[in-house]
C-alpha cells in the first residue's frame, strides 16, 4: 500500500508491479546453469510446472510474450500463410508487425461479433472460407484467440465459446494459438484451472509479468515436438539466454499467486463503480481492466497525473489496470483525488 500523501498511484498496467522481497530471495538463491549448453535447472522446474499449468505436453521459457507469439506464429505458418485473430488482438497490432515480417504471415482480423474480443463461429467459417481453391489464393492455416483480450478491456472467452470456435476452425484444417498472456486472468474469473481454458489448441503462451508480479518472462506451450521446434526458433531470436533461472524462479514464484487475481477483479469493479458514481462513463470489467470513455484523452490524463494518477489510453478511452501493487485503499484514494479533483 502506498503513502498517499504525496505518492502517485500507477494505473497504467498490472506490468508496472515490482518483485516483493519473498520473489527476490527466491531469484537470489536460484539454482542456475547455462541453458543454452546443457540446461538451467530453475527454468526446466519452470517450463514442466507450466505446462502442467497449462494444461499441454511442454512448455518453453522466454523473455517476453511478444517472443512467445512469435515462436509460436513462426513454427506454425510457411511464408504468405493467412491466419486469423480477432479485431485489436495483441499478434496484430500491439507487436510491430512481426507477425508478417519475421513470420512471414498474412493477418486479417475478425469483428467482435460474439462480445468483446471473440467472433462468432459463423463469422469464423465466413472468413475461412473454401477449404480448396486455384493455387493463387491465399491460404488460411491458422486461427489467433486471446484470453482475456486485452483490448476489449481484459474480456474474457468462455470455455464454450472457445470451444464452437475450436471446432470450427478445426473442421476447416486451422491450426490454433492462444495467446494467453493473462490467460490466468481469464481463469480467476471463470473460477476455473487455466488448463480448462487452453483446451484442443496446438500451442498457447502466457506471461508471468502481467499480474502476478514477475519483473520478466513468458512461456509458449505445446507438443514436445513443437517445443523443439521452438527452442531453435527462440536461440534465431536472440533468446538464448543463460543463467536465467534467477528469472524462472520469480516465475515459479508468480505461479503461486494465480489465486490472487480474484483481488485485483475486486479493486476493479470498486474502481469502476466508483467512477460511475462520479459521472464517468466506464466498462463492466470482467478482469482488472476498466475502460472510461471522456471527451478528451489529454485533458483527462493532464487532470488525473495533477491528482497523482497514472493512466494510459486504450482504443480512444482512458484505460486503468489495478494490480498487486495496488490496494484497494489505494482504488479508493483515486477515487477520492479524482472527486477532489471535479470531472476532468
Amino acid at each position: 500500500m502506498t503513502s498517499h500523501d504525496t505518492a502517485s498511484l500507477d494505473f497504467r498496467s498490472d506490468t508496472v508491479t515490482q518483485p516483493d522481497e519473498a520473489m527476490r530471495r527466491a531469484m537470489a538463491s536460484a539454482e542456475v546453469g547455462d541453458n543454452v549448453l546443457d540446461g538451467d535447472p530453475t527454468i526446466k522446474a519452470l517450463e514442466e510446472r507450466a505446462a502442467a499449468v497449462l494444461g499441454m505436453p511442454a512448455a518453453l521459457w522466454t523473455p517476453s510474450g511478444t517472443m512467445a507469439n512469435l515462436i509460436a506464429l513462426s513454427v506454425h505458418l510457411q511464408r504468405g500463410d493467412r491466419f486469423l485473430a480477432p479485431k485489436g488482438a495483441h499478434v496484430l497490432v500491439n507487436e510491430l508487425g512481426s507477425a508478417a515480417w519475421l513470420a512471414g504471415g498474412m493477418p486479417d482480423p475478425l469483428e467482435h461479433d460474439a462480445g468483446p474480443g471473440r467472433p462468432t463461429p459463423e463469422t469464423l467459417a465466413a472468413a475461412i472460407g473454401p477449404r480448396s481453391g486455384p493455387y493463387f489464393t491465399l491460404r488460411t492455416t491458422l486461427l489467433c484467440l486471446e484470453n482475456t483480450h486485452n483490448a476489449s478491456g481484459g474480456a474474457v472467452i468462455p470455455p464454450h465459446e472457445h470451444a464452437q470456435l475450436l471446432s470450427t476452425a478445426r473442421q476447416a484444417g486451422l491450426r490454433v494459438h492462444l495467446d494467453g498472456a493473462r490467460l490466468w486472468h481469464a481463469a480467476a474469473a471463470l473460477g476455473l484451472p487455466p488448463a480448462a481454458l487452453t483446451v484442443g489448441v496446438d500451442t498457447v503462451s502466457a506471461c508471468f509479468s502481467k499480474g502476478l508480479g514477475a519483473p520478466v518472462g513468458s512461456v509458449v506451450a505445446g507438443s514436445a515436438n513443437f517445443v523443439e521446434r521452438a527452442k531453435r526458433m527462440r536461440q534465431m531470436l536472440g533468446g538464448g539466454v543463460r543463467q536465467g533461472g534467477v528469472l524462472a524462479a520469480a516465475a515459479l514464484v508468480a505461479l503461486d499467486r494465480v489465486g490472487d487475481l480474484a483481488e485485483d477483479h475486486e479493486k476493479a469493479r470498486k474502481l469502476a463503480a466508483g467512477l460511475a458514481d462520479l459521472g464517468w462513463e466506464v466498462n463492466t470489467p470482467e478482469t482488472n481492466i476498466v475502460l472510461a470513455r471522456v471527451a478528451d484523452l489529454e485533458v483527462t490524463l493532464a487532470s488525473l497525473g495533477a491528482q497523482g494518477i497514472l493512466a494510459s489510453t486504450l482504443g480512444g478511452k482512458v484505460r486503468f489496470v489495478t494490480h498487486r501493487d495496488l490496494s484497494m485503499a489505494d482504488v479508493e484514494e483515486a477515487l477520492r483525488r479524482i472527486k477532489a479533483g471535479g470531472h476532468p
